[in-house]
């Protein structure tokens, strides 16, 4: 029997790049040869419902509340709306440029009360031009539409989520179930008419729902309850990152009237399992499982009977995003913070470097569990081989690497080989802000197409970061965002409050440092979170050593990773939130470093006891290029053109060489004696980025000292620096 294999993430995530799970499935199912059909039911139901058609059944749709004023201002401009929904749509898809003249005209858009934020526009987007302003301003439009959704038709409707209140820490699947037993809402009956012609034309055997978030879950059910009630007899499948992290202790068998399987992890081999077993090569008695929750004599049973490894990453396939809607992804942007700006604008290829965090030891993190504590890094030949092969099948040569936090040595190896091949690629990533991110790599990073990267600097107090053993002090994270930043990377840095113990002393000094770093322009952008207890990390699972107290010890029949608990210390964290966002809001904008820590909150705080010159102290130490002897010397610059002359001087004269260097702004040209001249024409030849060979320090300096002496002296003069300046790295 043939097997048909339908993979879906359904709403909502991303509207401007589809989520990867299905594709990097589908890379794997690939490599065996298996057929699989993938889509995003999330893009598909905002196409739908953001046109001319749809948009034409939502505001005829008759509704009994009281309307609010915003409300009846948009069905009073309705025919507004249904005259420019196709085209801002178009617009945000990279099909239309021209209509942002229109759109940052006055009267092109129909307005209603997102537009009340006005004031501040020109201020965040005056120096980034017109189709910035005029996405920006799309997106309000379309908020606009869909705060009339919410009011009106679907209050749990969500660009990037949908009914996401029942999948946060729903410990007991009772609610959840009995929204499902109601009458299906209109986005509902637009999802299933989507699967509908899905299912009718790919004829599935599995069926296969990934659900990465808290915000996919009930639409995941509801897929699985249409399939189930209309086709029996095609099994059904979750997983993802919502089962992974919060579904580990399930025992609820009620789940398993939507679904027959639920697995975890890493999903390739317990989904190669599943195809074996429905499509009756397999006796029932033969079966076996990986990591795989299923209903047995009505009991929700756990089994992880095959004794099968499993797959390496080199062996997983290129992620293969074919039959997804790339070229009618939507790129938005919502607030003016230009990390989030990235994660919805613009379209992605993903991409991993390393399974799991080489790392692994951040207490607040899931580092019990296989996606953190597995670490397996991917061979740099191997991801840029794939890099090549997603940018000509998907035409976009943008690159998101989805790690915990990327390798700096992998980074390093990825970059050199960007460059020998001489791609021209964007991309960006997670890391952890270690020292190993020296001035030199991240030049590199910056040659090879990096253009940001995120970091955790978590509670900037270096007692805390010892508690949460982030493994970096506050000086160190400094130094790194003042080496990317120098280098042209944009650095985001993630920020937590009210992590156990931590006092409101802490939490303001943190602030201070935070600002610091913004005043000092090493940090670009930023969002503060607060610390949330979860079942797999190190405080969830010994929460005595941090302080802390789990409320219950009672473990949910549905999902279980978020606990409530109790900080000895009796403060109340929440009360600092508006003020640390809104204090970040304009630090982002360069502005109000001057204000008093004070005037950011309605409450007394403590002075803060950090210097003013703190971050400035820290910048100032000597931070001298790598000059150990196994680190590697790479020129990224051109060959150059040597020239001889004679210099004489007070009736002396010597042979000199004059190096000429086209670089891509400049022509410069450097001046050395003769035999330093062509030593160096010669091993800049022997470094350059084109050659396979790995040419230590050492062996520069060995070389140099051949035929002459005093290479440090050398080696630290102007000529040197003047090429260090223009990509002479060691790395």
């Amino acid at each position: 029997m043939r097997t048909e294999i339908f993979a879906i993430t359904p709403p909502f995530t991303q509207l401007n790049t589809p989520y990867p799970a299905t594709a990097y499935i589908k890379g794997f199912l690939n490599t065996k040869g298996i057929r699989a059909t993938q889509a995003d039911l999330g893009i598909e139901v905002i196409l739908v419902l953001f046109s001319k058609k749809g948009l034409t059944a939502l505001l005829n749709k008759p509704t009994t509340k009281p309307l609010s004023a915003n409300a009846k201002r948009i069905l009073a401009l309705k025919n507004e709306y249904l005259k420019t929904i196709d085209a801002v749509i178009h617009f945000l898809q990279g099909k239309n440029p021209t209509l942002a003249l229109q759109i940052c005209g006055d009267d092109f858009l129909p307005q209603a009360s997102r537009f009340a934020q006005l004031e501040e526009l020109d201020w965040a987007f005056g120096a980034m031009g017109t189709q910035d302003k005029a996405k920006h301003l799309a997106t309000l439009y379309l908020e606009d539409i869909s705060d009339y959704i919410v009011e009106c038709v679907d209050d749990n409707f969500g660009f990037s989520r949908y009914a996401e209140r029942l999948g946060r820490s729903a410990s007991s699947f009772n609610e959840l179930y009995s929204a499902l037993k109601q009458a299906p809402s209109y986005i509902d009956q637009i999802l299933i008419s989507i699967l509908k012609e899905y299912i009718e034309t790919v004829q599935p055997s599995l069926f296969l729902i990934s659900v990465p978030f808290p915000g996919n879950l009930y639409s995941a059910f509801r897929c699985a309850q249409w399939i189930k009630e209309h086709h029996p007899e095609i099994k059904i499948s979750m997983g993802g990152g919502f089962p992974n992290t919060e579904l580990r202790s399930l025992s609820d068998p009620r789940v398993f009237e939507f679904f027959d399987f639920i697995t975890l992890d890493d999903g390739e081999l317990p989904i190669e399992l599943l195809i074996q077993n429905i499509n009756g090569k397999v006796p029932a008695e033969m079966q076996m499982f990986k990591r795989t929750f299923l209903l047995e004599n009505g009991t929700v049973t756990y089994k992880n009977d095959s004794f099968r490894k499993d797959y390496k990453q080199a062996d997983v396939g290129t992620p293969d995003y074919s039959g997804l809607l790339l070229d009618k992804y939507i790129s938005v942007i919502e607030i003016v913070n230009p990390m989030h700006r990235m994660w919805s604008d613009g379209r992605w290829n993903k991409l991993t470097m390393a399974h799991g965090c080489y790392w692994g030891k951040c207490t607040f993190c899931d580092i019990s569990l296989d996606y953190i504590k597995v670490y397996e890094p991917v061979q740099a030949k191997q991801i840029v081989d794939r890099i090549e092969e997603l940018s000509l099948k998907t035409g976009q040569n943008g690159f998101h690497f989805v790690d915990e936090a990327a390798p700096p040595a992998l980074m390093r190896e990825v970059a050199l080989e960007i460059l020998r091949r001489k791609l021209a690629v964007t991309w960006w990533t997670n890391i952890r802000f270690e020292k190993s991110f020296t001035a030199d790599l991240c030049l590199l990073l910056k040659a090879s197409g990096c253009i940001a990267v995120s970091g955790g600097l978590e509670v900037a107090s270096d007692r805390l970061l010892k508690l949460i053993e982030k493994g970096v002090t506050v000086e160190q994270v400094a130094r790194v965002t003042r080496n990317f930043t120098a280098a042209g990377i944009m650095v985001h840095a993630y920020l937590m409050y009210g992590y156990p113990t931590q006092t409101v002393q802490e939490t303001v000094d943190s602030l201070e440092m935070v600002r610091q770093l913004f005043e000092a322009g090493i940090l670009q952008s930023g969002f503060w979170h607060q610390f949330a207890m979860t079942a797999h990390s190190p405080v969830g699972l010994y929460p005595e050593k941090f302080g802390v107290v789990k409320e219950t010890e009672t473990i949910g029949t549905f999902a279980n990773n978020d606990i409530n608990y109790i900080d000895k210390t009796g403060i109340d964290h929440n009360k600092f939130s508006f003020g640390l966002k809104k204090s970040l809001f304009n630090f982002m904008h360069g502005i109000c470093f001057d204000y008093e820590l004070q005037d950011w909150f309605d409450f007394k705080i403590p002075r803060t006891k950090i210097p003013a010159d703190f971050i400035e102290g820290a910048l100032n130490e000597d931070h001298h290029f790598s000059t150990k002897p196994t680190a590697k010397v790479v020129w990224l610059g051109t060959k150059p053109e040597i020239d001889f002359f004679t210099k004489t001087k007070k009736g002396n004269s010597w042979e000199m060489a004059s190096l000429t260097f086209h670089d891509k702004k400049e022509t410069f040209t450097i001046q050395t004696n003769k035999n330093e001249g062509i030593w160096l024409s010669t091993i800049l030849d022997k470094v350059s980025i084109d050659s396979e060979e790995v040419i230590t320090f050492h062996e520069v300096k060995n070389d140099y000292e051949m035929e002459m002496e005093n290479f440090e002296l050398f080696w630290y003069a102007k000529p040197i620096n003047t090429l260090r300046e223009f990509g002479l790295l060691v790395l």
